[in-house]
């Protein structure tokens, strides 16, 4: 992903640099031929010379807005990240929420846009749940000074852990309950989100 922005903006410098060529070797053209003197066969040849000049130049301002407005649409690019939790590991939620909070920082000092959805199921949902997550007061902490990354718990397993344990399980106010944590995930994914677990 980092190398795509970096090749957008080596071609647009090759077209700035060709464009810049061509416009400074079309009016070099445009001087030696008014300096020299007119011939007959010559000047139908110059005229359609200077014609051709003309053109390039007149597509050169369209050409050069183009390439102005490329790099400001690459960084306005929003990049998108999956990142899934599906064991009551402390370690493995840890380190869900650190690249989430390492993905986050990076895209803000490079000034583009990005969105991070931890996405939690099975055993996982144990971090999202408000009795008993071991990262409930980092996930707390994190919400408000980063709202580019949000929590889902799957309901799937919500239903599933309340039959089982014959009680409501309430998850943290930071996250939201849908309604599976999986097909979230494919849903995310056919989007175009890149996927990782931690």
């Amino acid at each position: 992903m980092p190398k795509f922005p970096k090749i957008i903006t080596a071609m647009i410098a090759t077209i700035i640099s060709l464009l810049v060529g061509l416009s400074s070797s079309a009016a070099q053209e445009t001087r030696l031929l008014s300096a020299q003197p007119s011939l007959p066969a010559a000047s139908a040849h110059g005229a359609a010379r200077t014609h051709a000049n003309s053109s390039a130049r007149a597509a050169t301002p369209k050409q050069f807005e183009l390439a102005r407005i490329a790099p400001s649409s690459a960084a306005k690019k929003e990049h998108r990240l999956i990142l899934q939790v599906n064991t009551s590991d402390s370690a493995s939620m840890n380190l869900a929420l650190n690249n989430a909070l390492n993905v986050a920082q990076y895209y803000k000092e490079v000034g583009e846009g990005v969105k991070v959805e931890v996405i939690t199921f099975g055993p996982g949902l144990h971090v999202l749940r408000d009795d008993t997550s071991p990262v409930k007061a980092r996930i707390e902490e994190m919400a408000p000074s980063t709202p580019e990354v949000s929590f889902k718990a799957c309901g799937n397993t919500q239903e599933k852990m309340q039959k089982a344990e014959n009680k409501d399980i309430p998850i943290v106010a930071q996250a939201q309950v849908v309604r599976s944590g999986v097909v979230r995930v494919m849903q995310l994914q056919e989007q175009g989100w890149t996927y990782v677990k931690p």
